[in-house]
């Protein structure tokens, strides 16, 4: 039980630093894969490059804590 609060502890914080800090980082939403469609009144932008980037850089760190 310890362990693990500590895991999503360190992943709430994780997600804090993203939050506060993402808009200034320069790769995130500039990725090779995110989408980004404007039109007159209308903006679409899924960032798919990132979330998988995100996403392999969590498993990692669950898999790292695991062993």
């Amino acid at each position: 039980m310890g362990k693990s609060l500590i895991i999503l502890g360190l992943i709430l914080v994780g997600i804090g630093l993203v939050m506060t800090f993402g808009g200034k980082l320069p790769m995130f939403g500039k990725l090779p894969g995110d989408i980004r469609i404007e039109k007159e009144g209308f903006t679409l932008f899924f960032p798919l490059g990132t979330c998988l980037l995100i996403s392999i850089l969590v498993s990692f760190l669950f898999w790292l804590f695991r062993r």
